[in-house]
């Protein structure tokens, strides 16, 4: 009788766990539908762990987008490849690019908009090992880019007109993390750097032969899909973000860099002891870029 009992007892408790790991497997279906949807409400955006985002990420970790009004999810790649496949699949509705990468995908059908120019500049390292100074000792060295960016349009600006002994070679390394990782472990000549990956670069010792600045290339942007982002609810939310945006950018040109470095930290992936070394950029509100820049970058497809 006791093992009967039992074997009752014991039958009721695995029945009574069979139900819960199904309640479980339920709650859960919900909870994925739940965060499907709230994602796909979300304004979402491709960033990468540089500068040019950093107003994004004040705004996101302020929660100047929520005290608007606006659901933003920022998708975080390190490579510009990744953000590039996410726009034209349409899992995103805007990337923080360049304008040589998104005036391809618009040649390619992809149908983009500008919300604004960001003050993105480029910096072309030299490893301090290689001992180059100058451009014209490039002969027979590699240097790390991205295809169809617009590290690709400044190596070819650098060295138009420059004499080497041999050819220069474009090695493509679309992670700015490895590229960064590449240069500090002596794994390549030099190699196109933003912010703050620049800095660490040069904090190690390494040297800057080429400034976009300089060279007057200015290709930083937001882009946005046009079809994904026409309707009413997409344009109050694009204009909820323009306001976060405008924000965050006071915020930061007020306090300073190192006022937000722990957000650097977070989402450039910097140490703390880079914070004295970060220049002084000042972050510009929303405006389009300039139509002189759009059709440089143009005419290079």
């Amino acid at each position: 009788m006791r093992k009967f009992l039992f074997f009752i007892a014991l039958m009721l408790i695995v029945a009574s766990c069979g139900q819960s790991v199904e309640e479980q497997r339920r709650l859960s279906r919900q909870e994925r539908a739940r965060i499907r949807r709230a994602d796909s409400l979300a304004l979402k955006v491709a960033v990468l762990p540089t500068l040019d985002c950093l107003p994004l990420f004040v705004a996101q970790e302020k929660n100047l987008f929520d005290t608007l009004g606006v659901s933003v999810h920022l998708k975080r790649f390190n490579a510009q490849m990744d953000c590039d496949t996410a726009l034209v699949g349409g899992s995103v509705e805007g990337s923080v690019s360049d304008l040589f990468r998104t005036e391809r995908l618009r040649a390619k059908g992809t149908k983009l908009s500008y919300l604004t120019a960001t003050d993105a500049y480029w910096l072309l390292i030299t490893n301090k090992k290689a001992r180059l100074k100058r451009l014209e000792q490039f002969g027979d060295k590699m240097i790390a880019m991205t295809r169809y960016s617009v590290t690709d349009y400044l190596t070819d600006a650098a060295l138009k007109g420059v004499k080497t002994s041999a050819n220069v070679y474009r090695v493509q390394i679309n992670d700015v993390r490895i590229r960064l990782r590449m240069l500090l472990n002596n794994e390549m000549d030099a190699m196109w750097l933003t912010e703050p990956q620049a800095t660490v670069a040069l904090a190690h010792g390494n040297l800057t032969v080429a400034d976009s600045r300089k060279m007057g290339v200015h290709a930083g942007v937001i882009a946005m899909r046009t079809d994904l982002t026409a309707d009413a609810y997409r344009q109050k939310q694009l204009a909820a973000f323009v306001k976060a945006y405008n924000l965050a950018c006071d915020s930061i040109n007020e306090r300073g860099l190192n006022h937000y470095l722990p957000v650097i930290e977070e989402y450039c992936f910097v140490d703390k002891s880079m914070g004295a070394r970060l220049p002084k950029i000042h972050f510009n509100p929303i405006s389009k870029p300039l139509a002189r820049d759009i059709e440089k970058a143009k005419g290079k497809y």
